[in-house]
């Protein structure tokens, strides 16, 4: 029997009923959830999305040389932000293609990215950096609703490659990349500011939302050691050097002697900062466009070589060697030592680089001639736990501590495998790899009377009234040297380019000191045929006020410190000592020869031709070789014309002649 219409009908309203009465029940529940146990999350997604937090750059600080010539500044630009939900709206398709084309014709950018970006399925999109002034306005006269300019500042470096490896660059985000820009970068990029303001979602401002803005600390500014002039005179020199040599690269480092401030620091080839990632140079173009990883090549290009790598240094090294040996009292400067160009040490026979006999010589006469064998024997005299003694207090088993990312320590033996060749070839600079800034600043300790200073590239940091913030004093690292010793040593060192082999680093009414090294280059593991020429030294010697090192690595053609790497140094000591105001002192015999335009002929039969060209350059006079020499021959000279004694014009040629 059939249930009435009407109950069914009641049974299935109450069942219809129930399950309202459920869903609301369940709904009640999940909007309580919502409410109450949820509410903060959502509060917090809510406050996000009505929340426009826009971050307001700071301006980075100034780099400045030492006289506060600006060598890094920060410019205003602009960046161009679009609001897609309210830059499209109530827009047909036709009319946002038409002003993305707008926009992209004056960004200089492609119209089809402009558009995807400008119709993206988010709150905001950045389209362009770094805007100048008028870009930004002529955006502005377009008055798009949906478009927005945000100040900022790009990093400029208004002399484009110059002191490139030192200053170093800035990323993207204007932080820090390399060089002083990466060491001091948490000085110089200030503290960002905020904007913060409620909006809707096509970004208009709430009518009673919030509005906070809290403004950006700019940078401080760094104010170095470097000198713009003393600089420009290194980077000049050493170009016109690249091209005389044909070398992969000139590095110079350029100090003052008594505080350890780097007043010059160049590489070539550099690279210009503004555009730091699209090589510049020739080389790197090249090698740029064939790497597979560029990342590679940018580094390298970037790299400071003067900090961050290291090189065998040579015969300017015998400088420590003299000096070590003279203040432990292994030796005397009246002590005498013979040379025959070959020294036995255990069984193992050294060479000199000259195949003529030096005879017999003082240490002042060996340093002159650049004498392997005898500063073998001094070495060994010495004792390895001597001179390592004398390698710790002169710097090189450390690293200098110098003010830059990515310093390099020297390549040493340890002392336990240090055997008698070793000792004896160290000596002479060879064994021993060594940053240009370790033995820079090690030497520059002779003319600093002994005493030994930390090399610096920043000496303070100012607000943006130029108030000094923080002042860094020059920083005595330890006495290496007795002042006896050191005055010794610079005699030594002025009796090199006087009379010896540095003559090309002479310049008339000035007491120049140095030391020429060559060194066999070391190459995928093994010496090659490639060479560093190098040349340290200071002026004037009465009272260094600055010392200077030049290394060319590999030189095509003749690598001889005393014709490659001496005579670039004269370029710049001449520059630098008439720019710092320091008066020639002319002699007696200077004088005459300068009014009557005249040099005396100095006797070089006998020498090695690297050695007589040197010391021809410090007569000012030109050479000229047999036809039959090749660049790189070094032999003994056996014959001159004009001979030793006789009276020329200056900048003469005097013909030398072989066997």
């Amino acid at each position: 029997m059939k249930a009435p219409v009407n109950l069914v009908h009641k049974r299935r309203v109450a069942i219809g009923f129930f399950i309202v009465a459920l869903l609301m029940v369940a709904l009640t529940f999940r909007v309580a959830w919502i409410q109450i146990v949820d509410a903060e999350e959502y509060t917090e997604k809510a406050i996000l999305q009505q929340t426009n937090d826009t971050a307001i750059q700071a301006k980075r600080g100034i780099i400045y040389d030492r006289n506060g010539k600006e060598l890094a500044t920060s410019t205003t630009c602009y960046t161009l932000w679009v609001w897609p939900a309210q830059f499209t709206y109530e827009k047909t398709d036709a009319e946002i293609k038409e002003m993305c084309g707008k926009i992209a014709e004056i960004i200089d950018k492609d119209e089809e990215k402009v558009l995807q970006s400008a119709t993206k399925d988010t709150l905001m999109v950045s389209l362009a950096k770094y805007l100048d002034k008028e870009t930004a306005d002529k955006i502005r006269a377009l008055k798009y609703s949906g478009l927005e300019l945000a100040e900022g500042t790009k990093r400029n470096y208004p002399l484009g490659n110059f002191a490139s490896q030192v200053l170093g660059s800035v990323n993207d985000d204007n932080q820090g990349r390399t060089g002083l820009e990466l060491q001091y970068d948490e000085f110089l990029s200030g503290v960002p500011g905020r904007w913060v303001k409620n909006t809707d979602i096509s970004g208009n401002e709430l009518v009673e939302g919030r509005e906070e803005y809290h403004e950006a600390q700019d940078g401080l500014n760094v104010v170095t050691t470097l000198d713009e002039a003393i600089q420009y005179y290194v980077e000049k020199a050493i170009d016109e050097g690249m091209e005389k040599t044909g070398a992969k690269r000139i590095m110079c480092l350029v100090m003052d002697p008594k505080t350890g401030d780097i007043l010059a620091s160049a590489v070539t080839p550099g690279f210009d900062p503004n555009n730091a990632t699209v090589p510049t140079d020739e080389t790197y173009a090249e090698e740029y466009e064939k790497a597979k990883n560029k990342s590679e090549v940018l580094s390298k290009m970037w790299r400071n070589p003067i900090v961050s790598d290291t090189y065998e240094p040579g015969s300017t090294f015998k400088l420590i060697t003299a000096s070590s040996a003279i203040e432990e009292k292994a030796i005397t400067t009246t002590e005498t030592f013979s040379c025959n160009s070959r020294v036995t040490v255990a069984g193992v026979t050294l060479h000199c680089w000259s195949n003529t006999n030096h005879g017999t010589q003082t240490i002042k006469q060996a340093v002159g001639n650049s004498c392997n064998p005898v500063m073998a024997k001094v070495a060994t005299k010495m004792g390895k736990k001597t001179f390592y003694k004398y390698l710790d207090l002169f710097g090189i088993t450390e690293k200098t501590g110098v003010d830059y990312p990515g310093e390099a320590g020297a390549i040493v033996q340890s002392l336990e495998n240090v055997g008698p060749v070793e000792l004896a070839t160290i000596g002479y600079g060879h064994g021993i790899s060594v940053t240009p800034i370790q033995l820079l600043t090690a030497i520059s300790s002779i003319g600093n009377d002994g005493v030994l200073m930390q090399p610096r590239y920043v000496k303070a940091l100012t607000d943006s009234e130029g108030k000094i913030v923080e002042e860094y004093e020059p920083k005595v690292v330890r006495k290496v040297l007795s002042t006896k010793t050191a005055n010794e040593m610079k005699e030594i060192m002025e009796y090199v380019v006087a009379e010896a082999g540095g003559g090309n680093a002479k310049i008339t009414g000035y007491r120049i000191g140095g030391k020429t090294g060559t060194a066999n280059k070391v190459e995928n593991g093994s010496y090659g045929k490639n060479y560093y020429s190098s040349f340290v030294g200071m002026a004037p010697m009465d009272n260094p006020q600055v010392s200077i090192l030049v290394v060319v690595d590999s030189p095509k053609g003749s690598y001889y410190g005393s014709i490659v790497a001496a005579p670039i140094a004269k370029s710049i000591l001449s520059d630098v000592l008439r720019y710092m105001n320091i008066t020639p002192e002319y002699t007696d015999a200077e004088k005459a020869a300068i009014e009557g335009n005249y040099t005396v002929v100095p006797d070089v039969v006998g020498k090695e031709f690297s050695e007589a060209a040197g010391i021809l350059g410090g007569k000012e006079l030109k050479y000229s070789r047999p036809k039959s020499a090749r660049d790189d021959d070094n032999f003994t000279v056996v014959d001159q014309y004009p001979k030793a004694g006789t009276k020329v014009k200056k900048n003469s040629v005097v013909y030398v002649y072989k066997e």
